[in-house]
């Protein structure tokens, strides 16, 4: 499968955002690995991505992606369109009622240090996630204590016909690290519930977790945070460590000797690679322990071959 965009986009609308043929993704992830994608769409704001849906031909495949934290791009790259939500999608605003609405292209670190500095309390948890308020949307982020279960008031999405709709916390049916919405949804922003609290306490708090975060996780590496999904009654590092799989590398990926459920790209990695990386992993801790690591980071994208 060849990826043609300059082909793609005649098929694509017109649209007050940007559109790139061929795009590099590479740069747009942490990992810093990856082919292009064959368009790239950055929308302006919710409404010019409506209307880039409803008349975007149903056969055209999108995919949506934030800051590229917790994400692999194949090296054959991405067929039909790859959306960046940005700066149109970054507002943020205090709703009353210690309720915050935030656009999912915001940080969730800056939406905690929002939540903190209009004394709201209950988002701190945010702060231990390298992602965006949309990323943490779709998939029930959490850390320290806390997950988007528990804050969701409601998300608003637009669907492939360019509808927009909201969801209720229930509508979203989450479980751990999992949303039960459609997939074709692509939320555009929330309202999160806090409590009141004190803004020098909360930002102690925030602090707490950066440290915590730079003393046991590899921060400052090429990396997509966690790799894989706690199982039921177990810690994913436990069981990658007890497999001895500490280090262990494919090439420049390798495992994190710092905290093992992180992947690195030490310099010059692959996409392959890290995923050759990640399926060892899963074969070695199901032998060692029956049990199988089911992959938290997303991958996207087709391997090069395919691409050829």
């Amino acid at each position: 499968m060849s990826l043609n965009g300059t082909e793609l986009l005649k098929r694509l609308p017109e649209v007050r955002g940007r559109l790139e043929a061929d795009a590099l993704l590479a740069d747009l992830t942490w990992f810093r690995v990856g082919g292009p994608a064959e368009v790239l769409f950055s929308p302006a704001d919710a409404d010019d991505l409506s209307n880039f849906l409803k008349n975007t031909s149903a056969d055209i495949p999108v995919y949506v992606i934030g800051v590229g934290s917790n994400l692999l791009v194949r090296d054959g790259g991405v067929p039909g369109v790859v959306i960046r939500l940005g700066r149109g999608f970054s507002g943020l605003s205090v709703e009353g009622n210690h309720r915050i609405r935030v656009g999912t292209a915001v940080p969730d670190v800056k939406a905690a240090r929002f939540a903190a500095d209009n004394g709201i309390d209950g988002l701190t948890f945010l702060r231990g996630i390298p992602g965006t308020i949309g990323g943490a949307l779709r998939m029930n982020g959490g850390a320290y204590g806390g997950e988007t279960k528990d804050v969701l008031v409601e998300a608003r999405a637009v669907n492939r016909q360019g509808e927009f709709g909201t969801l209720s916390n229930a509508d979203m049916k989450y479980s751990y690290r999992h949303c039960g919405a459609p997939g074709d949804l692509i939320f555009v922003d929330a309202v999160l519930q806090g409590k009141a609290g004190d803004k020098a306490m909360i930002l102690a708090a925030m602090d707490k977790i950066t440290e915590s975060r730079e003393a046991s996780q590899p921060v400052k590496s090429r990396t997509g945070g966690s790799t894989f999904k706690n199982p039921p009654g177990n810690k994913s590092w436990q069981l990658i460590d007890k497999a001895g799989m500490r280090g262990f590398s494919v090439g420049p990926a390798k495992v994190s000797e710092m905290h093992c459920n992180f992947l690195i790209n030490e310099g010059g990695a692959t996409a392959s690679q890290i995923e050759e990386l990640g399926e060892t992993i899963r074969a070695k801790v199901k032998a060692t322990s029956g049990i199988d690591l089911e992959w938290e980071i997303k991958r996207i994208g087709i391997p090069a071959e395919q691409a050829a």
